[in-house]
């Protein structure tokens, strides 16, 4: 199997464009749709071909890779290129979706002839960009040496959770992922926040607990963001963040979990959208403590 590779990607907007931009200078040929045209048509200028219809962009194509909003838009995306999918081609799914999304996304895999990986991604706007993601994958090892080049050309590495994709193994793992990273950034701007109702310096918070065990990278980043009202161009938006912080919630409960912290940080990203935020980064959240609008950290 040649390492050059007609790939399609679904759905080109912060992650999917990325995405796209490191499969052209891995060589590949690639072929990109999104619903709005305009946030695919940067990419000609790449060498992308920017097609106007999700059945346009799969023709040929080695590898399907979506990168949509959920799981019901892919399946509603996939169904529009049906025609013109080619039998035994590989459909990477990289978009975070629900768990029984993906069991309905591998069945239409099967009536297609499709190789189905999940395959979603950690990251954000920046590790996309610099193809540093890393790819949580499951799939057959038949057909792996398809993906390996496409999985290679977005991230840094590839953790493979099992050899059916139906079940969903590397969603699972990417929403327990999440789930902490939603957690930390809702916990780093209630921190903010109180500190400004208290009249707290956020520095003498931060100096508090500088190399110890309480100190953690990620904190000074989101804090950061929010501190120097640098929320765009978003990393994670509000509004996505919203959506997997409702996935998470809904896993938890079919499986017997109750999580009470991502079921606040739903309602406080969805808080944060209502007032304005949805299409900054995730810290945004930051503003849902308070009813007044909008208020600086500092």
């Amino acid at each position: 199997m040649t390492d050059t590779l007609t790939v399609t990607v679904l759905g080109t907007g912060i992650m999917g464009a990325a995405m796209a931009r490191n499969l052209l200078r891995a060589g590949h040929t690639v072929r990109a749709w999104n619903r709005t045209r305009a946030k695919a048509d940067p990419l000609a200028a790449a060498g992308a071909h920017v097609a106007g219809a999700p059945a346009e962009a799969v023709e040929s194509a080695d590898v399907v890779l979506t990168m949509l909003y959920d799981g019901p838009a892919t399946l509603e995306t996939m169904r529009a290129a049906a025609p013109a999918l080619p039998r035994g081609a590989v459909w990477a799914q990289c978009t975070t979706s629900g768990i029984e999304d993906v069991a309905e996304m591998a069945a239409f895999a099967r009536d297609h002839g499709l190789r189905f990986y999940d395959a979603p991604v950690l990251g954000t706007r920046k590790p996309a960009e610099d193809g540093q993601l890393t790819v949580l994958a499951a799939g057959p090892a038949e057909g792996r040496d398809t993906v390996a080049p496409v999985f290679d050309a977005v991230g840094a590495r590839t953790v493979w959770t099992g050899e059916d994709g139906a079940a969903a193994s590397a969603t699972r793992l990417k929403l327990v992922a999440n789930s902490w990273v939603l957690a930390a950034t809702a916990a780093a701007g209630e921190t903010l926040a109180l500190a400004r109702a208290l009249d707290v310096a956020p520095d003498d918070f931060f100096g508090l607990i500088a190399g110890g065990p309480l100190d953690m990278g990620y904190l000074h980043a989101k804090a950061r963001l929010i501190l120097e009202e640098r929320l765009s161009p978003a990393q994670f938006a509000v509004k996505t963040a919203a959506k997997d912080a409702g996935l998470i919630v809904w896993a938890g409960e079919r499986h017997g979990a109750r999580l009470d912290v991502a079921a606040a940080s739903a309602r406080r990203l969805e808080r944060a959208a209502a007032q304005g935020h949805g299409d900054e980064d995730m810290a945004a959240a930051y503003y849902a403590s308070f009813d007044d609008g909008p208020a600086s950290a500092t």
